[in-house]
């Protein structure tokens, strides 16, 4: 549970496709565990992720939020960013702790990649290679260089507690991407830090990136936040609701005249002892 101290918690959706109830218990554990602070809750659209990203979706993620009973403050959306985004690669180039990757995914399983807490870890292909610039590449961290160079970190989670930082399970992420300025890793981190989130609160499926988080905190002179990795919604299979297997979504429900506020007070009774 985090401290009495008002806190800054924000709800980040992309726009490539509609909420569902996933989102819907995301958006209420942020803005609650705000407002029982005194603190704010506020709405970020991260619209960068290329072709798949639909502006007409954010308004419609409004009404969304409107209808479950929450009440935001809006910051500027992740296109507004790019040059802040592109700012900060070039500080962590001239550190040298990025080097380009050209390596497709079917190239990384192809070189025995090993599985880790988010997909499988890259095995290092391009680290000593000379770039070749007739090729798209994107931009990898050097993990072991930078952990180096920042030394021992920790981050703590609201309910797991401190921990030490290590990318054992995650290897050299991209933080640059081959089609555009920033990945999550890298935005996200920027992101927070310039709106003055002081409570991160995501998915436990998350929980692994907080190592990556902290370490650009570190290389990049950035506040930190405390983290809450609350727990995820499932179907009947027991997967996470996710937009890319067709979860139902909340515009359909509001649509059909549910009543939002009595489902979002269904979710807080179901799944939301506030500070778990």
């Amino acid at each position: 549970m985090p401290d009495c101290a008002a806190q800054t918690t924000r709800f980040a959706p992309s726009p490539n496709g509609p909420l569902h109830l996933g989102h819907a218990l995301a958006a209420i554990i942020a803005h609650d565990l705000a407002r029982v602070s005194g603190g704010r809750f506020l709405l970020r659209i991260e619209d960068i992720d290329g072709p798949r990203a639909r502006a007409e979706l954010a308004d419609e993620y409004r009404r969304d939020l409107e209808w479950l009973g929450l009440e935001w403050d809006e910051v500027p959306a992740q296109s507004t960013r790019l040059a802040h985004y592109s700012a900060a690669a070039d500080r962590l180039k001239a550190l040298g702790l990025l080097y380009p990757c050209t390596c497709t995914r079917k190239q990384i399983e192809a070189a025995g990649a090993k599985p880790g807490s988010d997909g499988l870890i890259y095995p290092g292909t391009c680290r000593h290679r000379p770039p070749d610039p007739a090729r798209p590449a994107a931009l990898r961290l050097d993990s072991a260089r930078a952990l180096a160079l920042a030394g021992p970190l920790v981050w703590e989670d609201a309910l797991a507690g401190p921990q030490a930082v290590d990318l054992s399970g995650l290897g050299d992420v991209v933080l640059v991407r081959k089609d555009l300025p920033a990945s999550y890793h890298l935005a996200v981190t920027l992101d927070d830090a310039a709106d003055g989130v002081s409570l991160v609160t995501r998915g436990a499926d998350l929980f692994a990136a907080s190592h990556v988080h902290r370490l650009l905190q570190a290389l990049l002179g950035l506040p930190v936040p405390r983290l809450h990795h609350h727990r995820l919604l499932t179907d009947a299979r027991g997967e996470k609701l996710a937009k890319r297997r067709g979860s139902p979504a909340l515009a359909a429900r509001r649509l059909a005249g549910e009543d939002g506020r009595r489902l979002a007070d269904e979710l807080r009774r179901a799944h939301l002892a506030l500070g778990t």
